[in-house]
């Protein structure tokens, strides 16, 4: 059979295999290694997995990739991310240095508020040349598919500019992009003295608009369209956030939710109950909602990289939620404020040491996980046959050297669709 690329001489071939779903408990710990194994890639899918002896029988190809004996993995999907802004948070790195906390920034002023001033100023043409390097960064930590969220708008206007400039993105980059709208991500400066207001002006103008701008966009009948709400204190109570998620699912959004960041409002339990593709951060979930979260098709998503970066010792129980049963993805959460990182191998890492994670856990919850956490579990985050051909080659002969080596770069090469977009 003639195929468009044979990927060959992989001394650790790392599927992710997992046909029936996102990975849970002893699940977790198996990532599908073939040994001496091979890809063979048609049309940008894959079209064969196995050793390097069947591959070769079976499929025959002009453009032969040697990986050296190295071992090559599926590329790497970041389900939460809030790349698209304008500024920087430098001031507040020092601040938090000296012993502020999160809240504290965000009640006087800083944190997501400061972003907001300066992603309103900026033009659609500045968003787009900064979202773009940052897609660069992951990209060359490997990262093949990412979701993108706005937030950092907190008006209609600078919302929507937010959409078209991950819609941009999607267009102009390699790594495949998910949408998540996020106006309820914080109250704004002119509804301070009235959050309710805001949610009205979220639920009757911001909502609708969006849905009307996914319906023209390039993303529609390719991939989801979210909802996501920040239910925390000084954010959105439980009745703010279910009004939000309940007005955006009833237009067609899918729901998604930042909640137990750092107090438990119930807000876990209320997603998992109306549906939600995926809960994330988790930090102050209670055991009765990781109980709901075993028993339901939601993932829960952990954010190692915002604990390091606040230098807490306090980090998400992810090792309860999987032990427990729960699909469990990895995200960088890549923002100006709580998590300036674009390597999922440094989050990986971070939740093997900090959330006793083995390699092969962390690896399952940044691809095949992950993926199925935006909605794209069926095409991209495993090497399988029909699967989209996302692949990355390390410079290392054992794929759990990405998660114990940290500070530096092992991709070697990565592969998006069947082409080669990094080297």
């Amino acid at each position: 059979m003639k195929a468009d690329l044979i990927v060959e001489n992989i001394g650790q071939l790392v599927t992710c295999a997992s046909p029936n779903g996102p990975k849970r408990g002893a699940e977790m710990r198996d990532v599908g290694i073939i040994p001496d194994g091979a890809v063979a890639v048609t049309n940008g899918k894959v079209a064969g997995v196995g050793r390097a002896g069947e591959i070769r029988k079976g499929f025959e190809a002009t453009d032969v990739i040697d990986a050296g004996g190295h071992a090559v993995t599926p590329g790497f999907v970041d389900p939460h991310t809030h790349i698209v802004f304008a500024g920087d948070r430098l001031d507040e790195f020092e601040l938090k240095i000296k012993g502020a906390d999160y809240l504290e920034i965000l009640a006087g002023g800083g944190g997501i508020i400061s972003t907001v001033g300066h992603t309103r100023d900026a033009s659609v043409e500045e968003l787009v040349e900064l979202g773009l390097d940052r897609l660069d960064k992951m990209l060359t930590c490997g990262t093949t598919s990412c979701e993108i969220k706005t937030g950092y708008g907190l008006d209609t206007h600078t919302e929507i500019k937010m959409l078209d400039v991950i819609e941009r993105l999607d267009a102009q980059h390699p790594v495949e992009i998910v949408p998540t709208f996020l106006p309820a991500h914080a109250v704004p400066p002119e509804f301070k003295d009235s959050p309710c207001d805001y949610v009205e002006l979220v639920c009757s103008e911001m909502l609708p608009q969006a849905w009307t701008w996914f319906e023209s966009s390039g993303f529609r009948g390719r991939v989801p369209f979210f909802i996501d709400v920040f239910c925390e204190k000084n954010a959105f109570d439980v009745d703010q956030s279910r009004r939000v998620l309940q007005t955006a699912k009833d237009i067609g959004f899918s729901l998604k939710a930042h909640v137990d960041e750092f107090t438990n409002l119930g807000g876990s339990r209320l997603a998992i109950e109306m549906g939600a593709t995926s809960i994330d951060h988790l930090d102050a979930i209670s055991d009765e909602e990781v109980q709901l979260l075993a028993k339901s098709d939601t993932i829960g998503i952990v954010t190692p990289t915002v604990n390091f970066n606040f230098g807490s010792a306090h980090f998400a129980d992810a090792r309860k939620l999987i032990d427990a049963g729960c699909a469990v993805a990895l995200s960088t959460d890549y923002n100006p404020g709580s998590a300036p990182c674009p390597s999922q191998p440094m989050a990986m890492s971070i939740a093997c040491r900090y959330q006793k994670l083995l390699p092969a856990e962390a690896l399952n919850a940044a691809t095949i996980n992950a993926a199925h956490s935006i909605g794209l579990g069926d095409r991209f985050g495993s090497i399988e046959v029909g699967k989209v051909a996302d692949l990355l080659i390390l410079t290392a002969l054992d794929y759990r050297l990405a998660a114990y080596e940290f500070g530096g770069n092992l991709i070697q090469k990565v592969i998006k669709g069947g082409n080669m977009v990094y080297e």
